[in-house]
């Protein structure tokens, strides 16, 4: 049985699932509509970041067996290739990593709401259900976890719900049997670019790992609740986005962020279709919820570990981590204030996948350096498995850059690469604050 301070694999599996259907699956497919109309080729972006996805919770998997601690990519960096790199990818959780997201799933479900509601103003909206749930997960793991498991349940039962609906309900199918689809499509610019927008959608598939020491028996029910739930998710992404489109004309879908209250709009009238858009901004909390639980767990290992975030190590007697969950409030709460959607979206897409993209490929380090090492869980599919994950990847990143670089020099619509340079400055911080924190260690040895 879990206590207090210990989850089972169901709970583990349930923040997962949460973490993963959030904003980007109710958010993403309009901005996907900007780079490609193609039915075909959008539900192929879609299983490719299943696919994806599944490979690298395969992966993941395997290092979370054999390094059972919380902390995710921050932990296995720092074994895998030097303390440094795990440094800085704990930098990048701590700014980005989960504040981020936080934020872009509160900002989603405000424009949801005041959608809806025109009067609310959507920034302090957004603060106040930030707040909330914070302050909820200021109580203990075992009212977190019955939280969580409450409401993915509901989150999941919605959804399906409203899969069938979709193909029931008398409406206006849209016809797209004159689309046809050619393989060149793949290589398109724009199918990378949308790749992105799927990869934050499904970005959550590593969510347990972040917890490893709380959950019960970590070298089996960690790779279990990573690979079931990435499984589910990928069904229900197939599922649900067909519907947008099989009920939606694109043109109406295109640019839009509310695109399950369109969509919920077509299917079933105005006033209900207004209600199950009221209903998808109240699934987001269980995607808020479980960021907000996972995020502080990263910065309380980096805090045990370093010196310079030592403050952030602190957990009160109920075991939880108080100042690392405050850390992050302020963050998110700066990040809601700016409102600027897109561009959090993909200068987080850049460098998210780029910390997915070194731990999978120190699959392959860590089997050499530590080839006796019994391993409880091994790779399904390897070496294919962690390669395909790394081809796509480096393929979205770099189709990623190019367009901040096409969009600054060729076509004048921004002025400066700011992804690209927000991402680069990012690491540039991370290795500072890494070389003050190790100056800080050595005087504290020196005395």
């Amino acid at each position: 049985m879990t206590n207090d301070k210990k989850t089972g694999v169901w709970t583990a599996s349930a923040f997962v699932v949460a973490n993963m259907i959030g904003t980007g699956v109710f958010t993403s497919l309009g901005f996907q509509l900007l780079e490609t109309t193609n039915v075909f080729s959008i539900m192929l972006l879609w299983l490719f970041g299943g696919v994806i996805a599944l490979c690298g919770a395969l992966t993941y998997a395997e290092l979370g067996a054999a390094m059972p601690r919380s902390g995710g990519e921050y932990h296995y960096l720092s074994k895998i290739y030097h303390p440094s790199v795990g440094f800085i990818s704990g930098w990048i959780s701590l700014l980005i990593g989960f504040a981020a997201p936080v934020a872009l799933t509160c900002m989603a479900l405000s424009s949801y709401v005041c959608r809806l509601f025109p009067v609310i103003n959507p920034k302090w909206l957004g603060v106040g259900v930030l707040t909330l749930i914070t302050l909820i997960h200021t109580r203990n793991l075992k009212f977190s976890g019955s939280f969580q498991n409450v409401f993915t349940i509901i989150k999941v039962i919605i959804i399906i719900a409203f899969i069938v609906c979709g193909f029931v309900l008398p409406g206006q199918p849209q016809d797209y049997s004159a689309q046809t689809f050619s393989a060149k499509d793949v290589f398109n610019p724009g199918f990378a670019v949308g790749l992105i927008w799927v990869y934050y959608a499904y970005s959550g598939w590593n969510a347990s790992t972040y917890m490893a020491s709380e959950i019960e028996n970590p070298k089996r029910n960690l790779p279990l609740s990573l690979i079931l739930s990435t499984l589910v998710v990928t069904f229900l992404y197939l599922l649900l986005n067909f519907v947008f489109l099989h009920s939606t004309p694109m043109s109406d879908l295109a640019g839009q962020v509310e695109i399950g209250l369109i969509s919920a709009r077509n299917i079933f009238g105005n006033n209900i279709g207004n209600l199950m858009g009221l209903i998808i901004s109240v699934l987001l909390l269980s995607s808020i919820s479980s960021m907000v639980f996972m995020g502080p767990r990263v910065a309380q290992v980096m805090g045990e570990d370093h010196r310079i975030f030592r403050f952030l190590s602190h957990k009160d007697k109920k075991g939880v981590p108080m100042a690392a969950i405050g850390f992050q409030y302020v963050i998110s709460f700066l990040l809601i204030i700016t409102n600027s959607f897109e561009m959090i979206t993909k200068y987080t897409g850049i460098l998210l996948s780029l910390c997915s993209l070194l731990t999978v490929f120190g699959v392959f380090i860590h089997r050499r350096k530590y080839p006796d090492l019994k391993r409880s869980y091994k790779t399904l599919g390897y070496p294919v498995t962690p390669i395909i994950f790394c081809i796509l990847i480096i393929w979205s990143i770099v189709y990623l850059v190019h367009e901040d670089y096409v969009k600054t020099f060729v076509t004048h619509d921004q002025s400066v690469m700011w992804m690209s340079l927000m991402s680069f400055l990012t690491l540039l911080s991370g290795v500072i604050v890494y070389l003050i924190d190790r100056r800080m260690t050595t005087k504290q040895n020196i005395q």
